[in-house]
């Protein structure tokens, strides 16, 4: 038996900033994290863009806005103080046509009510000053969003963590929690752990993990892969920044672009693919019992229904590097099929809800003794330390933490 005031599920960005949070706030209380993986980051956190983003997409006044402009000073100041490198490369987000135009004006007014700094909207020519191979008639420019390493991030937070007593149960996939007087009895495969409280911060698996302890809910994560390529060491002058295209409103997605990374590289993508798997990575990834939970979820049905089209040429594209190179083409024409490689891919937990809708701001259930992040998309990583802060206070009082 191993006990902790508080166990921690997942060790993805958002759990391990959610333990900074509790250390930081209550340093007397126990905590345990447990990952099924044998490392910090090895699901979304690892396999994202690496965008440090400013907030220009978000609804005002919800938590993704909120969240992401407070968490991206966080970020920063995080960086600076820990040596971990990030830029602030700016963004270029690119109409291409006249009924374009409209969309990009509510993105800029988005930015500026959500308090961006430095939005503004440019011309042709001020976009060629900026990104000299963007196509485009207009743009909306944000010069303060930028990339980071969020594996690096991780890394630190996990040495942070482990210095300051927390435990680590690495390889130990949560399988049941019971309920007992002596508190709440999580078993993995590994050990069994008393916990007074849980959180649970499960990305891919989270609606399982809020499931696994009796959480009422009406959504479900349905997985989508995002693959990558990379331009060619001789072709990376084609991108200074990060070149984004206008959000298409028939797609719940932001289409694919261009990311400079910390590396030294640029990624192009990533797309959209329903995936075969929760941990789908590859279409030779097949999970038959993720496959079947999301092809009979009536959320999925429904959403499936309204994107078919789309969501078949998002598969078109992910068997075709041509058809991907010509999306691409719309933000930099001078691109070749011959200009880019085949990089990674990373898995989008999608929440839907049962209406067929896609669960569009961070999303939490509250029990008595746990707490569940049940939706945590983009720009969760952006977000992470300043969401971590909010689970510690919705925490704090729901456990009445001293």
């Amino acid at each position: 038996m191993k006990t902790a005031d508080i166990t921690i599920v997942g060790a993805g960005i958002i759990g391990l900033a959610t333990a900074y949070a509790l250390t930081n706030r209550f340093p007397a209380c126990s905590l345990a994290i447990l990952e099924k993986e044998d490392n910090v980051a090895r699901h979304q956190t690892g396999n994202n863009s690496g965008v440090l983003h400013a907030g220009l997409y978000y609804k005002p006044g919800s938590l993704r806005a909120t969240l992401c402009g407070v968490g991206k000073r966080r970020m920063q100041e995080f960086c600076e103080e820990h040596h971990i490198v990030y830029e602030l490369c700016g963004k270029v987000i690119v109409a291409y046509t006249d009924d374009e135009l409209p969309r990009l004006r509510t993105i800029l007014e988005r930015g500026i009510a959500n308090g961006v700094p430095g939005v503004r909207w440019i011309n042709q020519a001020e976009l060629r000053e900026i990104e000299p191979y963007a196509a485009g008639i207009a743009a909306v420019h944000s010069p303060q969003t930028g990339i980071v390493d969020y594996k690096a991030v991780c890394v630190r937070l996990r040495q942070l963590l482990e210095a300051r007593g927390v435990q680590f149960g690495f390889l130990e996939r949560v399988d049941k929690v019971e309920r007992g007087s002596g508190g709440l009895a999580i078993h993995t495969p590994a050990a069994t752990h008393v916990s007074k409280h849980v959180i649970t911060c499960g990305g891919l698996y989270a609606d399982r993990l809020a499931r696994l302890m009796g959480a009422a809910q009406d959504v479900q994560i349905v997985p989508f892969r995002g693959e990558y390529y990379f331009l060619k060491p001789e072709r990376q002058h084609l991108v200074r920044g990060l070149i984004y295209p206008v959000p298409d409103p028939s797609f719940p997605f932001l289409g694919v672009h261009f990311t400079k990374t910390t590396h030294g590289k640029v990624e192009a993508g990533p797309n959209a693919v329903f995936a075969l798997a929760r941990e789908g990575y590859s279409w030779g990834k097949v999970n038959v019992g993720d496959l079947a939970e999301a092809l009979g979820f009536v959320g999925f049905q429904k959403l499936a229904g309204k994107f078919w089209r789309t969501g078949l040429m998002e598969i078109r594209r992910s068997l075709s590097k041509d058809l991907f190179v010509q999306a691409l083409q719309r933000l930099v024409p001078e691109l070749r099929s011959a200009d880019v490689e085949r990089g990674g891919a990373g898995v989008r937990a999608q929440s839907i809800a049962s209406t067929g809708t896609l669960v569009d701001d961070f999303s939490f259930i509250e029990m008595q003794d746990a707490l569940h992040v049940i939706n945590a998309p983009s720009p969760a990583a952006t977000a992470s330390l300043a969401i971590g802060d909010h689970i510690v206070d919705r925490a704090s009082a729901l456990f009445s933490l001293r």
